[in-house]
């Protein structure tokens, strides 16, 4: 729960198991569905602002789009589909995702939602490999 809203993520969390993770099982330049198995789901029963973004009640899919420096967190009104099933059409918008490098790797794909450290509202934080993507959200 963060500032009266309940927000919830549901992925699969695959393992890194020796793989090159970042340019490698997920490339740079391609939409990735962010997890495994189906499709990830970003659910939350108040509106929200992600970045600049107004998300309405209810449930959306995560992917992102990452190269080398930056990483984009894609919402996607479509729901229910199997992760690698992705329609550009249904995009709500991309988001610019705030990177940072880990100083160890983290071997199972971790998403989690933080109360903001910085003040109101909160963090949806990725971590994987050597990577930590982080985009804030506040409640509407």
């Amino acid at each position: 729960t963060i500032d009266g809203a309940t927000v919830s993520v549901t992925y699969g969390r695959p393992y890194m198991k020796g793989r090159k993770v970042f340019g490698g099982l997920v490339p740079y330049g391609q939409v990735w569905r962010t997890g495994a198995d189906e499709a990830t789901i970003l659910e939350t029963d108040k509106a929200l602002m992600i970045g600049p973004i107004h998300v309405n009640p209810g449930k959306v899919s995560l992917y992102t789009l990452i190269d080398a420096s930056t990483w984009r967190l894609v919402l996607n009104k479509q729901t229910g589909q199997w992760g690698t099933e992705y329609a550009q059409t249904q995009d709500l918008a991309r988001v610019a995702m705030k990177t940072e490098t880990l100083s160890a790797p983290v071997e199972q794909f971790t998403i989690a939602i933080e109360k903001n450290p910085a003040g109101k509202g909160g963090v949806l934080v990725i971590q994987w490999e050597t990577t930590k993507a982080s985009v804030a959200f506040t409640t509407m």
